[in-house]
């Protein structure tokens, strides 16, 4: 029988080998380690890399939490009063080059001592410019994952990432989407175990999928207006984290550490008053596409 236990083992696992394959893909920096205890039970191991010669800033955190279910997140789900138990890995990475994307993971097991249960997580990508072939191979194989285990899963979770990260206020998505899920459990066509794998499965895409993206973007030519985007791009990307993220303010609600909540954030971002694009410039290109409904499996 599938345990907390043997659940959070692997997501210990799945952190120490994203860290390893982030550090020899970047080749320049490597992860700094903080061990924090959550003064209501558990803690974790946020990981954070700075200043390398691919990742500006980037985070890979562990956590493993439990104790007495604030009221807060009870009236939000709509659960009985009972402890909890959440374990599971996040990460956001900055790149410098504004040529490659910024990404953002999560994977992540709830439970209560009452018996409610449920997976959690997805991935999604938020290229400061949108390169269309890179956003089919990040949803080919995004799809390819969801399809090993059920063939309804990609478009559904397709979806459900698309209205997930939807900045509200601004009538756009944060990027291009990817696969988002939550309160999965077992039920009429798949079991705890069956679930279980498709978390571990989507967990292990990660690093294929990144080192990609750095290996190929990283050396390409950018300049001052890329940048002074790329800044912009950061600053619609941090509204979303702070204003509309539930990870984020599940953090909050439950009294985490306020560094390893906030590490999903850039080390710099901007804002600029009545930013006016440039019709038919790069820019604009990749503020048309940042709408919902898109296909990204194939591209013209």
């Amino acid at each position: 029988m599938l345990t907390k236990e043997e659940i959070t083992d692997w997501f210990k696992g799945l952190q120490d080998r994203i860290c390893d394959s982030l550090e020899k893909a970047d080749g320049g920096a490597h992860f700094e380690e903080d061990q924090w205890n959550r003064p209501g039970g558990g803690g974790g191991r946020s990981r954070v890399i700075r200043n390398g010669n691919v990742l500006e800033k980037g985070g890979v955190n562990f956590s493993a939490v439990w104790g007495k279910t604030p009221e807060a997140i009870l009236k939000a789900l709509k659960l009985k009063e009972a402890d909890f138990y959440a374990t599971g890995v996040s990460i956001v990475l900055h790149p410098i080059n504004p040529m490659v994307p910024i990404i953002h993971m999560n994977v992540r097991y709830f439970e209560m001592t009452n018996g409610v249960y449920w997976f959690g997580g997805g991935i999604d990508l938020t290229p400061h410019y949108v390169d269309k072939a890179d956003a089919t191979h990040f949803h080919q194989r995004l799809k390819q994952v969801c399809d090993k285990h059920d063939l309804g899963y990609y478009a559904k979770f397709k979806s459900w990432a698309d209205d997930y990260f939807f900045i509200k206020h601004r009538d756009e998505t944060r990027g291009i989407g990817g696969i988002f899920f939550d309160h999965l459990k077992e039920g009429q066509q798949h079991s705890k175990d069956e679930i279980w794998s498709f978390v571990k499965d989507v967990g292990d895409t990660f690093v294929p999928i990144y080192t990609h993206f750095m290996t190929k973007n990283h050396d390409l030519a950018y300049g001052e207006q890329e940048l002074q985007w790329q800044q912009l791009r950061r600053g619609r990307y941090v509204e979303f984290n702070l204003v509309l993220d539930k990870g984020t303010k599940f953090g909050l609600d439950t009294n985490g550490r306020i560094e390893s909540i906030l590490m999903s954030l850039p080390p710099l971002a901007g804002w600029e008053y009545n930013y006016q694009l440039v019709a038919g410039s790069k820019e604009a290109e990749t503020q048309d596409l940042l709408i919902k409904g898109l296909d990204w499996t194939s591209h013209d």
